[in-house]
Parts: structure tokens; sequence; C-alpha cells
């Protein structure tokens, strides 16, 4: 059988991040070649591709303003048009909607009501939802956004992120306490409503049909209702990494136990959202009510950082693996021929159990 080549392209702050030298390795061992796309250049000769990896939300940010990465991201969606059997992990236009929070938070409300019956039916004990919320598309008077925020049922403390949903600036969000105070905000953003969880949060990281679930620190609890409080900015990264410390994580008072949440409530979580998105790398963020223990959905982000998963490396190079034994048997099929290609797995009952 032909090597495989899967053409990967990230940031330099990602691929460090990632150490995709190390994942080359490792695909080496399984007749899998690696190959670090160069946009700047033409993807024609660096191919063949049979699978590309991509983070490209920096160039399809900066494609809204830049001509140079307009015309590198045109290059790339040029290529993957002419090359319909490289199979794109994951496909652009579900990238971009992720990548605006007005389009991804319609998504988390949509799950919501599609997973009810699963929540009535299925684990009883759990419901899964995402916290009211409001699009702010430009400065109006305060006096109308003040009203949709009651129309929308949105309830003080309000969380305030940026429409974009990649980029420093991505990560700096605010704390708003009382109507008064929604002045300060700078449009176009997000307005959700605070829910209280303990200062603890759920990272899922799904790798095709696998999924994981980190606990990391988060915004400790505040009190439910409009007060006087002065409003507080922050950096997401700066709360919410595995190494935070941060006095917006530090509980004021004992709290009483929080389950984890539920296996199956998760499971079935990723398994919509997979539909929806029709994605395979991906992540979402997740709370535990404190008052209700309801799972609440917060964020969506595009192909994570997995930091707190090690199986992430095998994880990938199976799913990858999958995709094209699928796609194989899947041309074989259309072409009225037996198929004759042996599957990874059969594959690698024939040769030695690698080390990694």
């Amino acid at each position: 059988m032909s090597r495989r080549r899967v053409g990967f392209y990230l940031s330099d702050k990602k691929r460090r991040r990632m150490n995709l030298d190390a994942f080359a390795e490792l695909c080496a061992g399984h007749g899998v070649e690696v190959v670090e796309i160069d946009l700047t250049r033409p993807l024609g000769p660096q191919g063949p591709f049979h699978v590309i990896v991509h983070k490209l939300s920096d160039v399809i940010v900066e494609a809204e303003h830049d001509s140079q990465s307009q015309e590198l991201l045109a290059n790339f969606q040029s290529y993957v048009s002419a090359h319909s059997s490289t199979v794109l992990l994951d496909p652009l236009p579900a990238m971009t909607r992720l990548l605006d929070r007005f389009a991804s938070y319609r998504i988390m409300s949509e799950l919501h009501n599609s997973l009810r019956e699963f929540c009535v039916f299925c684990v009883s004990d759990w419901r899964i939802c995402c916290p009211p919320y409001l699009d702010v598309h430009s400065s109006r008077d305060m006096a109308s956004i003040q009203q949709e925020v009651t129309t929308q049922n949105l309830s003080f403390p309000l969380i305030c992120k940026t429409r974009v949903a990649h980029g420093s600036l991505s990560h700096e969000m605010s704390l708003i306490f009382s109507a008064a105070s929604l002045g300060e905000i700078h449009p176009p953003c997000v307005l959700q409503s605070f829910v209280s969880h303990g200062a603890v949060l759920h990272k899922v990281f799904v790798v095709g049909d696998k999924h994981f679930c980190v606990e990391r620190p988060s915004l400790k609890n505040f009190p439910s209702g409009p007060c006087d409080r002065k409003s507080i900015f922050f950096n997401s990264h700066q709360v919410s990494k595995p190494e935070s410390s941060s006095d917006l994580t530090a509980m004021d008072e004992q709290m009483p136990y929080l389950p984890p949440p539920s296996s199956e409530a998760v499971a079935a979580l990723v398994k919509e959202l997979r539909v929806q998105l029709g994605m395979a790398l991906f992540g979402v963020d997740v709370i535990i009510n404190i008052h209700t223990h309801t799972l609440t959905v917060i964020d969506i982000n595009i192909f994570p950082g997995y930091e707190g998963v090690p199986q992430f490396f095998s994880c990938l190079l199976s799913h990858i693996e999958s995709v094209l034994d699928k796609k194989a048997s899947d041309d074989k099929a259309a072409s009225g021929l037996p198929s004759t290609v042996a599957t990874t797995e059969e594959q690698n009952t024939k040769r030695p159990a690698s080390l990694h």
C-alpha cells in the first residue's frame, strides 16, 4: 500500500505547543508521512495530500482586512476544490462559523433544544443548557440595550465577550454587574448570563469519535442579581489555563461538593455537536450550575490545545487512519470493485506493536 501523506498547516505557536515533530515521528512508524504546508508557496508541488489537518483561524480572521491573507486563503481553497479526494480536517465553512460568537452561540442554543428529549428520557438527573445571551452588534442608546437584556431574560452579572472568537483580544472579557455599567461594553460583542459554578471549568476535548474531559480553574461564584460593584476586566487565559493563579478563581466561601459532569450527558453533547458542526477536532467548555447541577455549555473552540490529554497523538493518528480507511472503502464501493485494501486495524495485526 502506498504511503499515506498528511499535510499540516498550523501557526508557529500552535506547531510548537502541539510538538508536531513528535507527532510526525509517531506517524512515520505507522506508514503515515507528515508534511508541513507552506501557504506562501504553490500547494500543488507540495502534495499530493490524502488528508490536510489545519488551523487556518489566523488566516481566516486576517483575510477580513488583509489582502495577503485573502490571497493565501484563496489559494488554499482553490487547491482543496481542485483535489476533492483530499480530506480536510476540518471543513472551512464549519471553522468560519465558530470564529463568530454570534454564530456559535446560536449553535449552542439549538443544541439545548435538540438535546432536550435526550435529557428527559435518558439522563433524568442531568439537564443540559446554555445561558441566555444577547448579540450586541453596535453601540446603541443605553435604554435599548437594557431593554433587550430584560427581554432576552439575561440576569446580572453578565459576562461580555468579543464577537471574534480568535486571537489575543478574544480572551479579553469583562463581568458587568448592573445596567448602569453596560456603557462600558465595546460592540460587537456577546453578553451572556454568568452562572456560578464553583470556580471549576470542564474542558471537553474531541478527537473524532473520542472525547476527554479535563478540569481547569475558573471564575469564582458571584451573587446573582444586579449590584453596584465595579465591572471586572480580565483575560480568560490568565484564569483558566492549567497553571493559572488568580484572585478571580479563589473562592470566598466553602463550596459543597459538586459532582463531575455525567459521562452520558457529555457523550450525548459531543455526539450532537459533531453532527451539527460537521467537525472532528474541537473543544467544548462546560460548567456545572452550583444551584441546579445543570450541565451548562458556555463556549465551543476550534482545534484546541488538548493540554492534559496524553492520548491526543494516538487518538489523532487513529482518527486520520480511520477516515482514510473509510474513504478507501467508499471509493472501492463506488467503483463497483471488491475492496482489496487492508484496513489500518488489519495492517496493525501484521506488524510489531509500536513503542509509542
